[in-house]
């Protein structure tokens, strides 16, 4: 953490903030994701172990009177998103719903404190079950009865503790960051759910983590060279954040597909532009891109998964003309 601030003149709560800032980066940095198993496990703080969360959506371990990790679940197959509120893109800032019965009163009260005390929280934002996008620093801006909802404002990655210890940005700025956060957040969960479908593998040269099961880390690494291509671009009509609107591509094969050296036609079958084939140059462009010709895609098992011939038709035409 990048400060010139004592670590030491800090009071205990800032302390264990900053340090559970500095653990989620690490877990994150691995694989721009992190999991319930790593969440539960918590980390050392002056020896204690410090958790991350618990079965309910606001968080306070027992070290801290003010909340430190707020929690939105995943939307399940089928049905519809829970808190799909808390990332409407016409808001300038995330709404997030107060919780209800049982203990939701003391929950909200913990949450409230971190907007009295000015402290960020971290918000981890479900992509699939059991996996999450970890975004922080989040920050309580408004408390609104009326809805019974919070109002969160969410900047990138902050490594500054005294602008941490200030409050963070501006609001202005604040709601900017809250805007580019949100998109990363639909990003993220488009990613997590195509690669997951695609079970982890380029659908076109399979490279991903199967291979690596026995080595998280350097299945973590592997991870890291996929992408969620879209076939129509989410600025079209069509292009919507879906599963049949996505493929499972390696770096090199994303980067191929998006300036049509590589198209794949609604057979699912994988064309390389005619004027590579005839290009010579080195290994990586003979096996990496020109012996993939003719090639089937590797689909997803769910038929509702594969990709969609018309898209594909669509996005087929652009390579033909290109």
């Amino acid at each position: 953490m990048a400060s010139q601030v004592p670590i030491h003149d800090l009071d205990r709560d800032w302390r264990i903030r900053l340090e559970a800032f500095d653990h989620i980066r690490r877990i994150r940095d691995e694989a721009h994701r992190v999991t319930w198993t790593q969440l539960t496990q918590g980390f050392a703080f002056e020896g204690e172990t410090v958790h991350l969360v618990s079965q309910q959506g606001i968080f306070k371990p027992r070290q801290l009177e003010i909340a430190l990790a707020i929690r939105t679940a995943a939307p399940k197959r089928g049905r519809p998103a829970p808190y799909d509120d808390q990332v409407d893109p016409a808001e300038e800032l995330v709404v997030y719903k107060y919780r209800q019965g049982g203990a939701g009163a003391h929950d909200n009260n913990v949450l409230r404190r971190a907007a009295e005390k000015k402290r960020p929280l971290i918000w981890l934002y479900g992509l699939s079950e059991g996996v999450y996008q970890a975004e922080f620093p989040v920050w309580v801006v408004d408390d609104d009865p009326a809805t019974e909802s919070f109002h969160l404002a969410i900047e990138d990655d902050i490594t500054s503790s005294e602008r941490l210890l200030s409050g963070g940005l501006p609001p202005l700025k604040k709601a900017y960051a809250t805007t580019l956060a949100k998109r990363r957040l639909h990003q993220g969960r488009f990613r997590e759910m195509v690669i997951g479908a695609y079970h982890q593998q380029c659908t076109v040269c399979t490279i991903g983590v199967k291979g690596s099961r026995t080595n998280p880390v350097a299945g973590n690494r592997l991870l890291r060279l996929l992408d969620a291509a879209h076939i129509l671009a989410d600025r079209d009509q069509q292009g919507r954040p879906e599963i049949p609107n996505g493929l499972s591509l390696c770096k090199i094969h994303h980067s191929a597909y998006d300036l049509n050296i590589l198209g794949i036609s609604p057979d699912r079958i994988v064309h390389i532009r005619e004027d590579i084939l005839n290009e010579v140059d080195g290994p990586m462009l003979q096996h990496g891109i020109k012996e993939m010709s003719g090639r089937l895609l590797h689909l997803p098992k769910r038929l509702d998964d594969h990709p969609n011939r018309d898209y594909l038709a669509l996005r087929f035409e652009e390579f033909i003309a290109a």
